[in-house]
């Protein structure tokens, strides 16, 4: 099968990676030159484990290219995907489409025969409609369907997301465009997958849906935690024993300094600004936003709590600096407002992280990088756990301490256990363990 992916970025290279994998004929589009040319020569844009090795694997079997010309590709696909940005419109919060539309257009100028438009990208109720009505109205001879079909990718995890989901939600109203979206996900089927064949306006709901009640779980049990600081309790083991009723599950009871990333942040706030227009306000979702936001610069106090009150002067060595680990991504990353809040109280920050310095040197200005954990620590009053990356779990403790100005730890992410730190003489602090 012909598929055309346009954009090249995260979601889009992830799904046209993957669907090569499948035994499918898939070519990316973008409009970067550079970040085609950089793909021709096996450069990845983004970092995600295994990306780039099943990039060349089907670079090299000729199922995956890469290309500026839309409209060819186009021409050619049976399929065509829009993978494009969505992100959050300065000023108000609704999800900026212009890139959706751009695309729209593009595409319309080069089909040819039925071909079925896929959104892959997160974007708002009755967007697939503007998408039908611009290609309608540019090319009123051609004969197409539009579908919603959102992505359901965890960054670092995205690979075996996409071959093994939870479920495909496949929002159609055509029987032949549903017939390709079949054939599509075909090799799926041997899986077992669960499809969800709905109308397009539920599917585009479904996936705002789906990341505001993630939020909201990460928000609540982060709340509890503050709750278990204040009466003695732990919220690791509150988690677990909510977490193992199936009704709520374990997942995303993970407490720390609030969620980030490209999905979670945007994503809520388009689904406010949506309700909002229509009439219907979804006020758990705003609160979760606002407390959100709220506790990025909350983790922060944690750090000047366990110096006195004041990092004025002080050093602070900062591991981690992407939302999560396996990512070089920085979007709204809780240590961009917690880094931002120690230098706005005095303090000089080294930062640490295995993937996301480049980006941080794009965002953050005045900070000391270091290439390993240890250098970091050295002659620094605290350190500062951000991101739970797997090298930071098994740290060498002693070697931490003797570097370190003070043995003080703030770790934002329960890494490590109250009782070993106390043993090994560390003034230590983690969130919600207040027993």
């Amino acid at each position: 099968m012909h598929i055309a992916m346009v954009g090249s970025g995260y979601v889009g290279l992830v799904s046209g990676a993957c669907l090569a994998d499948f035994g499918h004929n898939v070519i990316c589009i973008d409009s970067d030159v550079r970040k085609v040319d950089s793909l021709k020569a096996g450069k990845m844009p983004i970092y995600e484990p295994g990306l780039a090795e099943l990039v060349g694997n089907n670079v090299r079997h000729k199922r995956l290219s890469f290309s500026t010309d839309l409209v060819q590709a186009v021409g050619e696909a049976e399929a065509v995907f829009i993978a494009v940005g969505t992100p959050s419109r300065r000023g108000d919060g609704h999800a900026d489409l212009s890139y959706v539309y751009q695309a729209a257009r593009d595409i319309a100028a080069g089909l040819k025969g039925f071909t079925v438009v896929v959104t892959k990208s997160t974007v708002p109720v009755g967007t697939g409609d503007e998408v039908e009505r611009i290609i309608r109205e540019a090319r009123p001879d051609a004969e197409f369907a539009v579908v919603s079909n959102p992505e359901f990718l965890r960054e670092g995890a995205a690979i075996d997301d996409f071959k093994r989901p939870d479920r495909i939600v496949i929002g159609v109203e055509d029987e032949r465009a549903q017939q390709v979206m079949q054939e599509v996900y075909r090799p799926l089927y041997l899986n077992r997958a669960p499809f969800v064949f709905t109308s397009r306006r539920t599917s585009e709901l479904t996936k705002y849906a789906a990341n505001a009640f993630l939020a909201t779980k990460i928000t609540f049990i982060n709340e509890i935690a503050d709750l278990c600081e204040r009466v003695g309790a732990n919220v690791q083991d509150v988690a677990r024993g909510i977490g193992l009723d199936n009704r709520i599950g374990a997942k995303f009871l993970h407490a720390g300094p609030g969620y980030g990333g490209s999905c979670f942040p945007k994503d809520t706030q388009a689904l406010i600004k949506t309700a909002q227009d229509f009439g219907s306000p979804v006020r758990i979702v705003e609160i979760v936003a606002a407390v959100n936001d709220q506790r990025k610069r909350a983790m922060a106090r944690k750090v000047f709590a366990a110096l006195g009150g004041s990092v004025r002067g002080k050093t602070i060595a900062v591991l981690g600096l992407t939302f999560k680990p396996n990512t070089d991504d920085m979007r709204d990353s809780p240590a961009i407002s917690i880094i931002t809040a120690l230098q706005d109280g005095g303090a000089r920050v080294n930062v640490f992280d295995p993937e996301g310095m480049d980006q941080a040197r794009l965002i953050l200005e005045d900070l000391t990088f270091f290439y390993d954990p240890y250098s970091c620590c050295e002659k620094a009053d605290a350190l500062v756990i951000i991101t739970e990356w797997d090298e930071f779990r098994a740290l060498d403790l002693e070697r931490v301490k003797s570097l370190l100005s003070a043995p003080i730890m703030i770790d934002l992410r329960n890494i490590y256990d109250p009782g070993e730190m106390a043993r090994k003489e560390f003034t230590y602090s983690g969130v919600g363990r207040g027993g």
